[in-house]
């Protein structure tokens, strides 16, 4: 590893949202960074104008917040090595670009899209390698001020040798060696100014002092024209990590949008806790010291190191995440769980937006009831729905008889249950279960055969909280309310 200042970059392209593989690259950036007391950076790679998405840009931001990954040099933070967004850097992709030109590393090619692609169409029917053919490599000055007079347009090429080859080094899978002869003479400039990924990844990588450089194993194959690029300009490179692939839950092929969600927003969507999020995030590639599978993002930050990165691809598996999550949302305090669950409850209309404060005490109340029950926070809304209910759907009449029990027989059962809690002033969990369990044994009844059809009359569910504790929660009116109806529906 490098000793010195570590200083690490994110540096998404804002042609789509996040996506869980960018989130897992963020959170070994910030790992490392927070780790060493170095610098993490946010840099938008916005030079891909043609797949720019408007808003991809304010999604990578707030849900790298969410995830707690704040960003030391970057968008709204600053620092001075910026700007920070590549397409207000394009002077100096220029002016490093016709420096490689003037110093014969680099030339202006001015072939046709038409001729590229008549040239691929014959590499493929000859069954030849593709890439750029180098036509343009050996432009005398006459012929290049002349093109340039007729006002051809123009890319800036990088001259590959033609023989040797290329030593890269990862640190993570060792040193690997590329031919030049598989190379051909990659684009730094576009005709419309924007740099290539490789011209402005390794230009702005020397000139933000980048010391280590995260990113996924897609990226190896790119990594030889990089060194090559700080061979060039006589830099040295940073360290290069290249994180292994997500494969489907199956184990079969690349993680894709078929095998489900694919980006942070998604998973944010659905309910997940950025804490369960980080830490299914953070033993998808990296394995601790010691034998153990909860991590906060402390704790994950004081145990991170480079050299426990697996090089292995690893399965996708969302019974893991969904694991992590129940977890989680186990441990919350019941305050921090409601607040948490309250943007989905008022999402569906159970809760009025602004909450007022007596309701969600009453949240406060009802969370742990429900909260063993819930896997996803999105789930909060079918486990608390008849607590936040004036009235309910009623149950049918099916669901209201227990087995062995008539429906005239229920019918007098729910009446008994009716008049007996009528009667209840301390409507609590306490009183609640001494009346029901008293009534069952003067009516002669099994418990379970006064407490079922209680159960659906007043929640409209089989499985519940504990019934008590639930009357208790939802309050007498509407449980006399609730029972009433059920009668009505057993007449």
């Amino acid at each position: 590893m490098n000793n010195k200042e570590v200083r690490v970059r994110f540096a998404p392209s804002p042609t789509g949202y996040l996506h869980i593989g960018g989130a897992r690259t963020a959170l070994y950036d910030w790992l490392l960074a927070r780790k060493a007391g170095g610098t993490f950076i946010l840099r938008i790679e916005d030079t891909d104008r043609n797949r720019f998405v408007p808003d991809a840009v304010e999604d990578i931001k707030n849900n790298l917040r969410w995830m707690g990954l704040d960003w030391d040099e970057g968008p709204e933070a600053g620092g001075e090595v910026g700007p920070y967004f590549q397409s207000e850097r394009l002077g100096i992709y220029k002016e490093y670009s016709e420096k490689l030109v003037s110093e014969g590393k680099a030339y202006y090619c001015f072939c046709t899209p038409e001729r590229l692609e008549e040239m691929r169409q014959n590499q493929e029917r000859n069954n030849q390698p593709s890439g750029y053919d180098r036509h343009c490599r050996d432009l005398t000055p006459d012929q290049v001020q002349d093109y340039k007079a007729q006002g051809l347009k123009y890319v800036i090429r990088f001259k590959v040798p033609l023989q040797g080859k290329t030593e890269v080094k990862d640190e993570l899978r060792g040193k690997m060696v590329f031919d030049h002869e598989t190379l051909d003479d990659f684009v730094l400039l576009k005709s419309d100014g924007y740099p290539t990924y490789h011209l402005a990844s390794v230009v702005d990588d020397h000139l933000m002092r980048i010391s280590h450089v995260i990113r996924g194993e897609e990226w190896i194959v790119s990594t030889p024209r990089h060194f090559l690029l700080y061979e060039a300009f006589g830099w040295e490179p940073p360290a290069f990590i290249h994180l292994p692939i997500f494969l489907s839950p199956d184990g079969k092929g690349k993680l894709s949008k078929r095998h489900g969600a694919t980006g942070v927003r998604e998973y944010r969507e659905k309910g997940y806790l950025p804490e369960a999020l980080n830490n299914f995030l953070l033993l998808l590639g990296w394995h601790p010291a010691e034998d153990r599978e909860l991590f906060t993002l402390e704790e994950a930050r004081e145990a991170f190191s480079v050299e426990r990165i697996s090089t292995s691809p690893l399965s996708f598996s969302l019974d893991k995440l969904d694991w992590y999550n129940g977890v989680y949302i186990r441990k919350l305090p019941a305050e921090e769980l409601a607040k948490r669950c309250l943007p989905f409850l008022q999402k569906e209309g159970l809760i009025p937006d602004p909450c007022p404060s007596q309701q969600f005490d009453y949240l406060i109340r009802i969370i742990p009831l429900v909260q063993e029950r819930i896997k996803l926070l999105t789930d909060i809304t079918k486990a608390v729905s008849y607590f936040f209910k004036e009235e309910i759907d009623p149950p049918a009449k099916e669901m209201l008889i227990p087995k062995k029990v008539t429906q005239e027989e229920t019918a007098v059962i729910l009446k008994e249950v009716l008049a007996e809690l009528k009667k209840v002033n301390d409507f609590n969990e306490e009183t609640l279960e001494k009346t029901l369990r008293g009534l069952a044994s003067s009516l002669g009844q099994k418990p379970g055969r006064v407490f079922m059809p209680v159960r659906i009359a007043v929640t409209g569910e089989s499985a519940t909280p504990g019934l008590f504790e639930t009357l208790a929660a939802i309050g007498k009116p509407r449980v006399i309310q609730r029972l009433k109806q059920a009668i009505s529906i057993l007449e």
